[in-house]
């Protein structure tokens, strides 16, 4: 019997043809790497689900960020730890809050390194929760004052593109509003559009020390189980000012990240979350599987699916691969 004309393996046969004909191509500039800013000086907290990863004081930021400015990283998104929390969550909106100091910092040592700040309540409450709680129950509308403030505030401490993660419905026109309002117009805003009540945000939640105090955050986080309900939040976010969108986590809701690529001509990200990177980790060293060939093929099918751009704890490891 004779071989078909087509042999596909032709295209396979060697390291320099497969880079030829490549698909998808990662480049450093794709990935944005979380930073977690503390209080006080020289305190580095090793994150022990996150190896490699550590709560910084400000001062210790500032060689991330080099790292991150020498290897060519898109931007980093910064998330705060601050000294107390409280039921209304005034860490996040202090214009000397721990975010705002460390954007203050970055952006005076490194002015053209992209700074994002996520805009969130979950680590400055006490209760853990991402707003403000009414009879055991987030109140979706009065969180969005706080939101608008602490989003504000970043941007006047020099933020880029300021990021709601909190999922509450408005919050995007809200902060718009309130952008607009300071004389903030250029600035973009990246909304976490769908994100998802996902098991795998548990070493986030040791990273930022936000897992709430009672309950879960299912009542505002999106279920797993819904993939058309995404093309609705992110419309919706759309239609009220973002200018980005983001699916997270990324791994297991890459359906989503295709499905959102083909439905809206946005800038795309994707958040390969806390999770994600730890249980790639694990394995790694348990030596169930090669480390970076797993990073590079999990990051190579987020941008596969679409994705524009990552959020990703292996920014700085993938980067290096790359170079």
């Amino acid at each position: 019997m004779a071989f078909p004309v087509q042999r596909l393996r032709r295209l396979r046969s060697t390291e320099s043809i497969r880079s030829l004909v490549r698909e998808t191509r990662l480049t450093p500039a794709q990935f944005v790497l979380p930073l977690f800013a503390c209080p006080g000086e020289g305190v580095r907290k090793d994150i022990s689900s996150m190896p490699g990863h550590a709560q910084l004081s400000v001062d210790l930021l500032l060689p991330e960020c080099a790292d991150c400015a020498e290897l060519g990283i898109g931007g980093v998104i910064l998330f705060g730890i601050p000294e107390e929390k409280d039921e209304s969550a005034s860490g996040a909106y202090d214009p000397h809050g721990i975010t705002q100091r460390a954007v203050r910092a970055i952006k005076k040592e490194f002015p053209k390194l992209l700074v994002m700040t996520d805009v969130c309540n979950c680590e400055y409450t006490s209760h853990g929760h991402c707003g403000f709680v009414r009879d055991g129950k987030v109140d979706n509308d009065l969180t969005l004052d706080w939101l608008a403030k602490t989003a504000v505030s970043h941007v006047c401490a020099g933020a880029d593109i300021v990021a709601p993660s909190d999922m509450m419905d408005g919050r995007v026109g809200a902060i718009r509003d309130a952008l607009d309002a300071a004389g903030f117009h250029g600035t973009p805003i990246l909304s976490y559009a769908a994100k998802y009540a996902s098991a795998f945000y548990g070493p986030f939640r040791e990273a930022a020390e936000s897992a709430p105090q009672f309950g879960d955050r299912r009542s505002y986080q999106m279920d797993c189980a819904n993939g058309r309900e995404a093309m609705r939040e992110i419309e919706l976010d759309l239609e009220e000012g973002a200018d980005m969108i983001m699916v997270k986590p990324a791994m297991a809701y890459l359906d989503v990240i295709r499905a959102a690529r083909e439905r809206f001509d946005v800038p795309l990200g994707a958040y390969q979350v806390s999770g994600e990177f730890s249980m790639i980790m694990a394995a790694a060293r348990n030596g169930w599987i090669e480390q970076d060939r797993a990073m590079m093929e999990s990051l190579t099918s987020i941008r596969r699916a679409g994705a524009d751009f990552i959020l990703t704890y292996f920014a700085k490891a993938a980067s290096r691969a790359l170079a």
